[in-house]
């Protein structure tokens, strides 16, 4: 079977490493830079924009590809499923009009609200500066505001996080709509959600889910989720597929949140097909559905996809085939870390074109898998771009010891200008999120 994977991240990557173990698979990439990881596990690739999507097709009908998966979501907004379908080649990713619970939040509040789905936020959207800052006045200026579309993850800013006073949420507000930041002059804004953040990722049929371990990640750049945001320093998971903070009852909300947003697409008669990520804040009322993407999370994609033991391949013939109610997901109980690294100034001004000296031998020696994100690849190192650059992934019986190893791992990665957080798994960093967590509760 020839499977085509579309993006050139360690996301991408991580799904490049779990489709090659499958038996019988042969693997083909487009990606717009050479990732080495993947070059290593396919049989050819395209260097190619991934929201070329003409350019895409072609190559997919040259190689014959049964299943192509898409790991980005730009190329999504762009209909790169509708075109694969147009041409007879089977997708595991969403319709454009299904990623649209990704590519348009206004979109995807909306039907959360249309189906009575639980873990609503208050929300209003605005294409005026005025009404939206009465709005944040109404909230007590306790808001989240966040363009329409796409921003690579970016593009949130939360009161007592990035502005302190009514002020500067306006400051905010003028900038996404007089430059249209997210692809309109649309500005998003939500109540303020208290609590812990947490990801649950399903695979999705159209019908039915199956939900894999849930996972924190660390968008802040700095130790003590202190700094810019970014697209994620990296994150941890749990043996028993939960999280120190997160009771079985509240995961299992979350999934029923996930399948209710799956059925209420199906009757929208648009379908969801593929992996879907449901980023949730845990309350002191349950879970409340921050974002929802239409694919893997990065990092989140590292800490799930190397402990499944199911047969990636054949988890999206089910897919394909409406048949998920058929199997069930068997996962390795184990913990995992995941850190990136990423460029001096990343979040702020990346020191790109520096040079990362990678020491195979040391990361297999701790038990760790190395995801390639984005660099460029030299002879014998590779160099940084502005975004990040590789992933550590470790695995062990529990957190700590997985943050044990995934430190060791690290010391095979050499740069002058480079930037790890090194504090996200730590024991001290998870009791404080729960401790947050029960004074929420006793609030």
């Amino acid at each position: 079977m020839n499977i085509l994977v579309v993006g050139g991240g360690a996301r991408e990557h991580a799904i490049c490493e779990a489709v090659s173990r499958a038996e019988n698979t042969r693997l083909y990439s487009v990606m717009h830079n050479c990732n080495p990881g993947i070059e290593e596990l396919v049989e050819d690739y395209l260097l190619e924009s991934e929201t070329n999507i003409s350019h895409v097709v072609t190559y997919a009908l040259e190689k014959n590809i049964d299943i192509a998966l898409i790991g980005p979501e730009a190329p999504l907004e762009k209909g790169i499923v509708n075109a694969l379908q147009e041409n007879s080649i089977n997708a595991c990713a969403p319709t454009k009009q299904a990623a649209r619970i990704e590519t348009d939040k206004e979109w995807m509040r909306n039907l959360l609200q249309k189906y009575s789905i639980s873990g609503q936020l208050k929300y209003e959207v605005f294409s005026e500066s005025d009404a939206a800052v009465q709005f944040v006045e109404e909230l007590g200026g306790q808001v989240a505001i966040k363009p329409i579309g796409l921003t690579g993850g970016k593009g949130v800013r939360v009161a007592g996080d990035h502005f302190s006073d009514l002020f500067g949420a306006r400051s905010y507000i003028e900038e996404v709509l007089q430059n249209r930041i997210g692809g309109a002059s649309k500005v998003l804004i939500e109540e303020k959600a208290q609590g812990e953040e947490f990801t649950v990722q399903a695979f999705s049929d159209g019908t039915t889910i199956l939900p894999l371990v849930a996972v924190q990640d660390h968008k802040r750049l700095l130790p003590d989720d202190k700094g810019p945001n970014t697209g994620g320093m990296g994150s941890y998971s749990a043996a028993d597929g939960l999280l120190p903070f997160l009771p079985q009852q509240q995961y299992d909300r979350s999934v029923e949140i996930l399948q209710d947003i799956v059925t209420a697409l199906y009757k929208e008669k648009c379908a969801y097909i593929g992996p879907i990520y449901g980023q949730f804040m845990l309350t002191s009322n349950g879970p409340r559905i921050i974002e929802i993407n239409a694919r893997f999370g990065d990092p989140e994609a590292m800490n799930v996809l190397p402990i499944l033991k199911t047969d990636y391949v054949l988890i999206c013939q089910h897919m394909l085939n409406s048949t998920l109610c058929d199997i069930s997901l068997d996962f390795l109980p184990k913990a995992t870390v995941c850190k990136y690294v990423v460029p001096e100034g990343y979040g702020v001004k990346s020191m790109a074109n520096e040079r990362i000296l990678i020491d195979n031998e040391i990361i297999k020696s701790s038990d760790s898998y190395l995801f390639y994100a984005s660099v460029d690849k030299g002879e014998g190192y590779v160099t940084t771009t502005t975004s990040r650059s590789v992933a550590i992934l470790s695995i062990a019986d529990s957190i700590s010891d997985a943050e044990g190893q995934c430190e060791l791992a690290l010391k095979g990665i050499k740069g002058d200008h480079i930037y790890i957080r090194h504090d996200i798994g730590t024991k001290s960093l998870i009791e404080k999120r729960l401790k947050h967590m029960q004074l929420l509760q006793m609030q």
